[in-house]
């Protein structure tokens, strides 16, 4: 098959993009299909082996029998390019448009997934308003810490932009002074209070077979580095202190109730194709992070 492999993008985990945009080209040609690498640069624009330009870009989707988006964040796993797609009438691997917009926002996520009765984390959302007054105005702040501890969430906890992943921008806040920079560092976008969970962290895979049936994947345990104050960016893709175990070693009751649960999410989230779904193991049972 032919294949085009959308990669870059002007989010802030262009980077990840390209490594996992990589990823797919090599593996595209080692099983022999013709791999067509599209690439979109900071900047938004859209370069091929054929040229330059969104138009070129376009010209050469149309020649593809499928497309796999291996962007990440914002402007590509959110459902635009997916929409996208779907004007050009071009089959492509993933979940659509609303599954996209809906997975890549962590409190829609998780409105839903609470409503499919998956258990989640304490926390709070604030919309952009509310994350600049609290940055700019100390009383703000004060205000903040109260309705968060109204709804179970005291320091340590954690300060996530809403849109994006691959953990950039997260802060694990140990006391209220750290507040301020955490929302700053999250950016210029809505942001998620949470509460902080102890536990094991473990990824979830989820594959949709051709005839709809959705099997689940061995269970990951990671291991994030100790000297990270929590599973970083640095963590994720710098460090050789990271450790990860398939599957991990939970138990086959357990490992059972995860598997259920990430399906659950899979089909409350209206996913498609596959999935991972990541979840915190507590003491007092498995707790959803995100899906992706």
């Amino acid at each position: 098959m032919r294949v085009g492999v959308i990669h870059g993008g002007t989010s802030t985990e262009h980077e990840v993009s390209l490594a996992s945009g990589a990823g797919v080209l090599d593996a595209l040609g080692r099983r022999g299909h013709e791999a067509v690498a599209i690439r979109i640069d900071r900047a938004g624009e859209w370069h091929t082996t054929r040229g330059e330009g969104r138009v070129n870009a376009l010209t050469t989707l149309l020649t593809c029998d499928v497309v796999v988006p291996a962007l990440h964040g914002t402007g590509g796993e959110d459902g635009t390019v997916q929409g996208l797609l779907e004007m050009l009438d071009l089959p492509y691997v993933g979940s659509g448009v609303r599954a996209s917009a809906v997975c890549l926002d962590k409190a829609l996520t998780k409105v839903v997934a609470e409503r499919a009765g998956i258990p989640i984390a304490p926390g709070l959302l604030l919309d952009r308003a509310r994350v600049k007054a609290a940055i700019a105005r100390a009383a703000e702040r004060s205000a903040l810490l109260r309705e968060l501890s109204g709804v179970g969430v005291e320091p340590p906890l954690f300060v996530k932009p809403v849109h994006g992943g691959s953990s950039i921008g997260v802060t694990r806040v140990t006391d209220s002074a750290g507040l301020r920079d955490a929302l700053v560092a999250a950016g210029d976008d809505a942001v998620l209070v949470e509460a902080e969970i102890v536990g094991l962290e473990v990824d979830v895979p989820v594959l949709e077979l051709p005839d709809g049936e959705l099997r689940v994947g061995p269970t990951l345990l990671i291991d994030s580095d100790p000297d990270e104050p929590f599973f970083t960016e640095a963590a994720k893709y710098a460090s050789g202190a990271t450790h990860f175990t398939v599957p991990a070693p939970l138990g086959a009751a357990l490992t059972r109730r995860l598997g259920v649960l990430a399906i659950n999410a899979f089909r409350a989230l209206g996913c498609s194709g596959l999935a991972r779904v990541d979840f915190f193991v507590t003491e007092g049972g498995p707790v959803l992070n995100e899906v992706n």
